[in-house]
């Protein structure tokens, strides 16, 4: 029995070291709007790299459509029972959220915002997102060229409202084109100050934003320029518009910047979209909640984490890259 001592204490030490290494191990949590959208799949993939890379647990989970409140605060609550300390998450309901964020703060939780802000934005510690007003601005800009001196006759389909990324998308567009237009600051969209022909809401998908198109085009067959939330939406309008024959006499902008959104503007489908970088995003605020696991220290403010605007055809004087830049960022990091 004596000569086994000697192992079973090696054992021992191992097993204890074992747990006590699993114990100190950062739990991460990220809660996406939905787990469908490719830009959350994505930044879920950026999560996963980056938590794998810097010895991290994560954690995951998404509401069931893009507005669920109820599911991110379950998630919410599940993360913290697990034992996570940061916690990204991307609000589905910009106020909805904030009693819930307040009680994971409470109890020592970091809370960072990804790719949308809070309201207000200082209910969480961090944000690390797309400038979405200039996003907006970008391929207003682009806009106003391409329609070479035509009347614009605008639609827009936008998000749900009241939620701020879909406000600065929407006014960004509208201050890039040169029509009267909210700040950044304003949640409230400005289309009907700035006569806009229609205005639908898609929710950021493709059935939806279809279906919108359609509407729009019932009510004003005129229209010429559309700007969209994101590129799901983009492809939904460009479906209404080409069963009514119109695909060809219509300019489509729109923003997010994914793979499929980036050949949708090498086919034509879409004239210009302002890219964004959700790996990034991921990445930044995984790599945030491992430096306060280890340091106690919280990040703080907004960090702008970058958008390019990626054309099928340049137009002077609007900056912007082309497809095949577009296709090699597509969600990566820059």
């Amino acid at each position: 029995m004596k000569k086994l001592a000697p192992a079973f204490v090696f054992s021992a030490l191992t097993l204890a070291v074992g747990v006590a290494a699993a114990q100190s191990q950062p739990v991460i949590g990220l809660i996406t709007k939905t787990e469908s959208n490719p830009f959350f799949v994505k930044m879920k993939e950026g999560a996963t790299a980056e938590a794998t890379k810097l010895g991290a647990k994560l954690l995951s989970a998404a509401g069931k459509t893009d507005g669920d409140n109820a599911g991110q605060v379950t998630a919410m609550e599940n993360m913290i029972a697990a034992g996570a300390k940061t916690i990204l998450i991307t609000p589905s309901d910009a106020k909805a959220i904030i009693p819930a964020i307040k009680k994971a703060q409470a109890q020592g939780v970091q809370v960072i915002a990804l790719d949308s802000p809070t309201d207000p934005a200082t209910a969480v510690d961090g944000l690390f997102a797309t400038d979405n007003y200039k996003a907006g601005v970008l391929i207003g800009q682009y806009a106003k060229v391409a329609m070479a001196g035509k009347k614009p006759v605008i639609a827009t389909l936008d998000l749900f409202p009241g939620h701020p990324v879909g406000a600065q998308r929407h006014n960004g567009f509208l201050k890039g084109f040169g029509l009267t237009a909210p700040d950044a600051k304003s949640n409230n969209l400005g289309g009907t100050a700035a006569g806009v022909a229609c205005m639908a809401d898609s929710f950021g998908d493709a059935a939806k934003g279809q279906t919108g198109m359609e509407n729009c085009l019932q009510k004003n067959p005129g229209i010429n320029l559309v700007y969209t939330i994101n590129e799901p939406a983009a492809a939904g309008a460009f479906k209404a518009l080409k069963a009514a024959g119109k695909e060809k006499d219509v300019v489509i902008v729109s923003v997010d910047g994914g793979c499929a959104g980036i050949k949708d503007v090498g086919a034509g489908v879409i004239a210009a979209t302002s890219q964004q970088y959700p790996l990034k995003m991921a990445a930044m605020g995984v790599a945030a909640g491992v430096e306060y696991a280890k340091t106690g220290k919280k990040v703080s403010g907004y960090t702008d984490t970058g958008v390019t605007l990626i054309a099928g055809k340049a137009v002077a004087g609007v900056e912007s890259k082309d497809v095949k830049t577009g296709m090699d960022l597509c969600w990566g990091n820059k």
